[in-house]
C-alpha cells in the first residue's frame, strides 16, 4: 500500500478518467513487467483494431492506431534483441502537453512497452480524440484485459494544486512534455533519490526541399508532397514541436518550385483548414515584429491562411520569431551548411524531400550540430518512434539486471 494518508487533501483535486483513488492506493502492489510483454502487445493490437474501425475520420487517431499494431511494434522490438535481463523501472508519471491531443497516448504506450505502471496527466483541453482513446481502453480493460488495468491511471487536475508534487514524490520516472517553463515548474517538485526524469522541452523543426527534384515530379506527386507537408504542419496548427516553421530550398529552380508547391498546398488548406480572425491578427503582429529587426519580405498570397516570409539569411535568432497557424519562413540555401545557425539544441526534426538520406547523414556527422535528433522524410514528422528527442525510451524507462 502507498503511504498517502498525509496527502489526501491533494487527491481531492484529482479527477480520474481511468482508475480511481483505490487503484492509486494499490499501485505499489503492481509488479513491473519485462519490456514488450505479450499481454501489452495483445492489448495494444486490439486497441489499434478498434480505433481504426471506429475513428477513420481522425487522422491523428489513425496514425496512433497504426503505430501500435502488433506488426509495427514487433518491428520496434526487433531493433533491440533480447530483453531477458531488463525490467520496467516502476511507476512512471507522465505530464503531457495541453496543445497536442494524441501525445498522451504515445507517452503511455512507451511506458507500457518498457514494462511500467503509468500515471498519465491528461491535457487540460477536452480533446475529442482523448475521449475516444480512453473509452476504447476502458472497454478493453473491462472485457478482456482486466489484469492490465492497474498499469494505467489517467487523471486531470489544476496545476495550482499540490498534485504534481504528490505524483512526483510517488514515481520512479517523471516524464514532462511541455514548454521550458513547465519543466522549470515541475523541477521544483522533488523526486525520490533513485528516480529519474525525462524532459521534452520547447523544440522546433524545419524542412529542406530540393526544388529541382520537386519540379521533376508529375502533378499528382507534387500534390502528394504538399499533402505530406500539410500533415506535418496544419494537423497540429504548427503547435507540435515536429512542425516545420522554416522551409529551406536547394537547387537552381527554387522560384518555379515555390509557385507550384504553395499553389498545391493552398488547394489543400483552403478545403480543409479554417482560421480565426485572432490568428490572422497574431500572424500579422508576428511579421511586423520580425520585420522591425531583420531584412525580410512578406510574400503576397491569395488569402490569410498561409503566411510566407522570405529571409535573406538564416541566423541563430530567427527561430525566436516562429509562429503557428500557417506561418512560414523561407530561405534559398546555397548548401546545407547554411542551415547550421538554426540547428541548435532546440532544433528537433529535419524533414527532407529530394535530398538523399546519405547526404544528410554525412552532413550531420561532419558538421556535428548541437541539435537535430530526427531526420525524417517530409510528411512523416509526426510519426512517433521509441527513440525520441535523442532518448531511447524503452531502455531509459527500463533497467538492466546484471547476472554474474
Amino acid at each position: 500500500m502507498i503511504l498517502m494518508q498525509h496527502k489526501t487533501q491533494d487527491l481531492e483535486a484529482v479527477k480520474f478518467f481511468l482508475g480511481d483513488a483505490s487503484s492509486l492506493n494499490k499501485i505499489g502492489d503492481c509488479k513491473v513487467l519485462q519490456p514488450f510483454d505479450e499481454r501489452v502487445l495483445d492489448f495494444l493490437n486490439e486497441l489499434s483494431k478498434s480505433l481504426i474501425q471506429k475513428w477513420k475520420s481522425y487522422p491523428d487517431i489513425i496514425t496512433f492506431a497504426f503505430w501500435c499494431r502488433r506488426t509495427s511494434l514487433m518491428r520496434e522490438k526487433a531493433k533491440y534483441g533480447n530483453f531477458d535481463s531488463r525490467l520496467g523501472r516502476g511507476i512512471v508519471f507522465h505530464s503531457t502537453p495541453s496543445n497536442v491531443p494524441i501525445n498522451f497516448a504515445f507517452s503511455l504506450v512507451a511506458g507500457l512497452l518498457a514494462g511500467n505502471i503509468n500515471i498519465v496527466r491528461l491535457p487540460a483541453k477536452n480533446f475529442f480524440q482523448v475521449k475516444c482513446i480512453i473509452n476504447e481502453m476502458k472497454r478493453l480493460f473491462d472485457e478482456r484485459f482486466l489484469e492490465l488495468s492497474p498499469y494505467v491511471l489517467m487523471v486531470k487536475y489544476d496545476s495550482a494544486t499540490g498534485c504534481s508534487r504528490f505524483f512526483s514524490e510517488l514515481c520512479d520516472v517523471r516524464i514532462v512534455w511541455g514548454g521550458d517553463q513547465t519543466i522549470v515548474r515541475m523541477r521544483k517538485f522533488p523526486l525520490r533519490p533513485r528516480a529519474i526524469e525525462l524532459n521534452f522541452a520547447d523544440r522546433h523543426s524545419l524542412s529542406v526541399i530540393d526544388a529541382d527534384k520537386y519540379l521533376a515530379l508529375d502533378c499528382g506527386d507534387q500534390l502528394k508532397v504538399a499533402r505530406g507537408f500539410y500533415n506535418d504542419t496544419f494537423y497540429s496548427d504548427q503547435n507540435a514541436c515536429t512542425s516545420p516553421w522554416l522551409i529551406c530550398w536547394l537547387g537552381g529552380q527554387a522560384a518555379d518550385a515555390k509557385v507550384l508547391f504553395w499553389d498545391n498546398l493552398s488547394e489543400i488548406v483552403e478545403s480543409e483548414y479554417s482560421i480565426a480572425p485572432v490568428q490572422v491578427i497574431d500572424k500579422l503582429k508576428a511579421f511586423y515584429s520580425v520585420a522591425a529587426r531583420k531584412k525580410v519580405k512578406l510574400v503576397k498570397g491569395n488569402d490569410q491562411l498561409i503566411t510566407r516570409i522570405s529571409v535573406e539569411r538564416v541566423d541563430e535568432y530567427l527561430a525566436c520569431y516562429r509562429k503557428n497557424s500557417g506561418f512560414f519562413f523561407e530561405y534559398d540555401a546555397k548548401s546545407l551548411e547554411d542551415l547550421l545557425p538554426v540547428l541548435d539544441q532546440s532544433c528537433q526534426t529535419l524533414t527532407y524531400f529530394g535530398v538523399a538520406l546519405g547526404v544528410l547523414k554525412d552532413f550531420i556527422r561532419q558538421s556535428r550540430p548541437s541539435g537535430v535528433d530526427r531526420v525524417v522524410p517530409l510528411g512523416k514528422s509526426m510519426d512517433f518512434s521509441l527513440t525520441w528527442d535523442g532518448y531511447d525510451l524503452v531502455r531509459t524507462l527500463s533497467r538492466e539486471v546484471e547476472y554474474i
